[in-house]
């Protein structure tokens, strides 16, 4: 008993030491940047924000790791006046050198920012955009696109925007209608304003080819939402016009679409973050073309905000005989006739180590 009363006191202190250690281990890491690479965020502090305030802005922009350490940090050192205004901070400063930057006052030229927004987003990774490079929020975003009195002003404004953008059952009534681009804005632009600015760049887009949409037996939203498709399916401009040729041969055929982007888009998850579950990849949803229940149709709205090629793709898509397609991990794309021809090639993929694993 008295050996193991012993052995017991030996550890307790070993036990404890270790936990002071990953405690210690865990401040040091909470001070550290973010990032180590360069990546510029603008910060907004409103005027009379409270110290705990701001630290909560920093943590929403994801500029600090661990608000309480931050606080801690903060009354350990007897950081003061912190000034409001609109700041440009970068993700791979540390604590010390953000408060620093914020005791001195505004470091951004109140002139302009600029913002690109790749080809291929959809609304979430846009609304993180437009956070991350300007002094709105991602509440601010989302809260704006479901405004419908807004939806209904752009409806009666843009002729390219119609009132099937309203049905409830779409998720983002702007999306795939935001132009893609850099766009340079006032620096403390609101969400409006940018949305303004892209729907504009859509606007003259649409103009310059409204013969092709005017032409075609797809309504303009129809075209929007099979070029948002084929942005995900493939990467040049052949593939994606094939790509789109593909389609339309299925949506002639009432055959399903069975486009894995427009599930992942259903269950609101991004390629790539994780494997769907079976009863999302059956659902019924009006997005997802994998659904039985949406054979010979296509989504009910687009999936992402489409480059020009690819609209270009689904308005002179190129005529042919397939119905099945498949890219390898290199994202070449291969076309087959038949679903055999379709089943072999991805066998060989496979077992050429070619295949695409999430």
């Amino acid at each position: 008993m008295k050996k193991n009363k012993k052995k017991k006191l030996f550890i307790i202190p070993i036990i404890v030491i270790l936990l002071v250690g990953a405690a210690c281990y865990y401040v040091y890491s909470s001070l550290q940047p973010v990032s180590v690479a360069s990546y510029e965020v603008m910060v907004k502090i409103e005027n009379g924000s409270s110290t705990s305030k701001i630290i909560k802005v920093l943590k929403d922009k994801n500029i600090i790791r661990d608000e309480n350490v931050i606080k801690a940090y903060v009354k350990i050192n007897n950081v003061e006046g912190l000034k409001a205004g609109t700041y440009l901070l970068n993700k791979n400063m540390t604590p010390k050198e953000i408060f620093k930057t914020l005791q001195k006052g505004s470091n951004l030229d109140m002139n302009e920012i600029t913002i690109t927004f790749p080809e291929g987003k959809n609304m979430r990774q846009i609304a993180s955009i437009i956070e991350e490079k300007s002094a709105n929020s991602y509440e601010d975003v989302m809260n704006l696109v479901s405004n419908k009195e807004y939806i209904t002003s752009l409806v009666n404004e843009y002729e390219f925007l119609t009132d099937v953008v309203l049905n409830e059952n779409i998720y983002y009534p702007l999306e795939g209608y935001l132009s893609p681009n850099t766009y340079n804005f006032k620096a403390d632009a609101s969400v409006k304003d940018i949305f303004k600015k892209m729907l504009d760049e859509t606007n003259r887009i649409y103009k310059e080819d409204k013969s092709f949409f005017d032409n075609n037996k797809y309504s303009v939203h129809e075209i929007i939402t099979l070029a948002s498709i084929i942005e995900g399916e493939g990467v040049t401009l052949e593939d994606r016009k094939n790509i789109a040729g593909v389609f339309i041969n299925r949506l002639n055929a009432g055959m399903s679409l069975g486009s894995d982007v427009t599930t992942y888009y259903a269950a609101k998850i991004d390629l790539g973050d994780r494997d769907l579950y079976k009863s999302e990849i059956n659902s019924d949803n009006p997005y997802n073309t994998r659904s039985t229940a949406n054979a010979g149709k296509l989504p009910i709205g687009p999936i992402c905000n489409p480059s020009k090629e690819s609209i270009d793709a689904a308005v002179n898509y190129t005529t042919n005989d397939y119905y099945y397609f498949v890219a390898d991990k290199n994202m070449k794309v291969y076309f087959s006739k038949t679903n055999d021809e379709h089943v072999r090639k991805v066998n060989e993929l496979k077992n050429s180590g070619l295949w695409y694993e999430y």
